[in-house]
């Protein structure tokens, strides 16, 4: 298990429960009581550093190195019933746009996301989650797959933003997200938006226009980056808590300020202390959201949709 720099103290009672609990094994020595008063230690450290996490602490949760990423949720959510699909069908294969059909329960679904690496050769050949303007065609391509045979979308956002360099530009990357943004709000199939780590700027934007918004409690949404932010109105990384406290990127800020729907809890200590029951939660969330919008028809699904996002930003003096 890596740890945070935040949760130290967590890691130094943890390793104090497992010597006692060692010691207790290796020799005659009764040491219940001990390892008793550790736990009751350990469990009210953790419910006091998980419970006040300043939003630059949630930015580092939604980054933890084991914290599960879109295919991990995909495979324990839809199981050998998932299908990928490949390619734009006019430049190539993006590897960091993930997308394809799986089944949750008898329900069909057309599931489209950003997958990071977890180690060095897999985060290159991922492009450490962020998409080229392909992906972002391919995930347009599958969005319209989907309409065609009535298959409800669901994206799964987990990016430090779309990639910014030179030939991401020369093939249309602004034009690749805004082309996903105006083709997602008038798409007549339900879209369920589930935000699982990071959620940067256009480039989750791109696959995040949803009738349900839902965030996990441990990440975060924003126009940039906490470190971009810091960069730019100071010149340097180094107020980036500050950034982050500014920015209101936290889960709990965006359902304040109605631009997501609803936050799915996590187990105590982040997605990847649990993934058993984080999988579950999200699988939960899914299904109870295209229950709500599976009788509508296109129309009224559209037209709500639209009615959502046009509320967003309204300002009463």
């Amino acid at each position: 298990m890596e740890y945070l720099e935040f949760e130290l103290p967590i890691k130094e009672l943890e390793d104090q429960l497992q010597k006692c609990k060692i010691i207790g094994e290796e020799s005659e020595v009764d040491v219940t009581e001990t390892c008793a008063q550790i736990e009751k230690k350990l469990k009210a450290a953790q419910k006091d550093i998980y419970k006040n996490l300043t939003p630059w602490q949630r930015v580092q949760m939604s980054r933890h190195p084991e914290r599960p990423y879109t295919l991990d949720y995909i495979k324990a959510l839809c199981g050998d019933s998932f299908l990928e699909l490949h390619g734009d069908r006019s430049f190539k294969d993006d590897k960091a746009m993930i997308g394809g059909l799986g089944k949750i329960g008898d329900q069909t679904y057309m599931f489209i996301g950003q997958q990071k690496g977890y180690n060095t050769k897999t985060r290159q050949y991922r492009n450490f989650g962020m998409a080229n303007p392909e992906g972002y065609r391919k995930a347009l391509r599958l969005m319209k797959s989907a309409e065609k045979f009535g298959i409800p979308v669901v994206t799964l956002l987990d990016t430090p933003g779309a990639y910014p360099g030179l030939e991401a530009e020369e093939r249309g990357q602004g034009e690749a997200i805004a082309r996903n943004i105006l083709e997602m709000t008038r798409l007549k199939v339900p879209i369920i938006t589930i935000v699982v780590g990071e959620g940067a700027s256009g480039g989750a934007l791109g696959i995040g226009v949803g009738d349900k918004v839902l965030m996990l409690e441990n990440t975060w949404y924003s126009v940039i980056s906490p470190e971009s932010c810091s960069s730019i109105l100071w010149r340097s990384w180094e107020y980036k808590e500050q950034a982050a406290e500014a920015l209101k990127l936290t889960a709990t800020d965006m359902k304040k300020l109605k631009l997501v729907d609803e936050i799915i809890k996590e187990p105590l200590g982040g997605a990847h202390r649990d993934r058993a029951k984080t999988f579950s939660s999200v699988s939960n969330a899914i299904t109870k959201s295209y229950e709500a919008f599976k009788n509508l028809s296109p129309k009224e699904l559209v037209s709500q949709r639209m009615e959502k996002y046009a509320q967003m930003g309204v300002f009463k003096g």
